[in-house]
C-alpha cells in the first residue's frame, strides 16, 4: 500500500513539474513575441530573421529565407508565410512538436490581441519537413476577427530548432 502511495506522489510531482515548466516557457514566448515586434515597429524593420549557427555564402550551404505577407478583409486577417530554399541542397527543417509556426497580431503599444496556437492543440513528437534545392514551401491561415481602427504588427515565428525565424509585417486598418 505504501509504495503504491509513493509511485502515486512521484506521478504527481513529474507531472507539475512538467506543467509548470511549460507555463514558463509559453509566458517567455510571449515576451519575446512583443518584444520583437515593437523593437521592428519601432524601426520599421519587415524582415527578422535568426538562424541558429553562422552561415557560409556557398551555393551549397543550406540557407532558408522567409517572407511574411498579411491580407486585411473585413473581419478577416490572411497570413502567409513562404520559405525558400536558396540553396541547392535539401533542407530539413526539425520542429521539436507539431506546432511548426506561430502568428501573432500585436496592437500599436505592442499588446497581444490575437495568437493563432491559442486553444489549439498539438502532438508532442519530434517532426521534420524537408524544403528541396531552390524550392519554396508556403503556409496559410486564416483569423476570422474584428479588429478597431489602429495600427498593428502581425508576427510569424517558425519554431524550427535548426532554422528558426521571425518575420513581422505591420498593417493598419481604417
Amino acid at each position: 500500500m505504501n509504495s503504491r502511495l509513493i509511485i502515486s506522489l512521484l506521478c504527481a510531482g513529474a507531472f507539475a513539474l512538467a506543467c509548470g515548466s511549460l507555463t514558463r516557457h509559453e509566458d517567455a514566448d510571449a515576451h519575446a513575441s512583443r518584444t520583437t515586434a515593437h523593437v521592428a515597429s519601432a524601426l520599421n524593420v519587415v524582415d527578422v530573421p535568426r538562424h541558429s549557427q553562422a552561415r557560409k555564402r556557398h551555393d551549397d550551404v543550406p540557407r532558408v529565407n522567409g517572407k511574411f505577407d498579411v491580407k486585411v478583409e473585413p473581419h478577416t486577417l490572411h497570413f502567409a508565410l513562404k520559405l525558400t530554399n536558396d540553396s541547392k541542397s535539401n533542407v530539413e527543417l526539425s520542429f521539436p512538436n507539431g506546432q511548426q509556426y506561430e502568428f501573432t497580431v500585436l496592437d500599436s503599444v505592442g499588446r497581444e490581441v490575437y495568437r493563432w496556437g491559442e486553444g489549439r492543440m498539438f502532438t508532442q513528437s519530434v517532426q521534420n519537413k524537408q524544403i528541396d534545392g531552390d524550392q519554396t514551401m508556403r503556409i496559410d491561415e486564416s483569423a476570422a476577427m474584428t479588429l478597431p481602427h489602429g495600427k498593428y504588427v502581425a508576427v510569424a515565428t517558425l519554431r524550427s530548432s535548426n532554422f528558426p525565424m521571425k518575420q513581422s509585417s505591420a498593417f493598419e486598418l481604417r
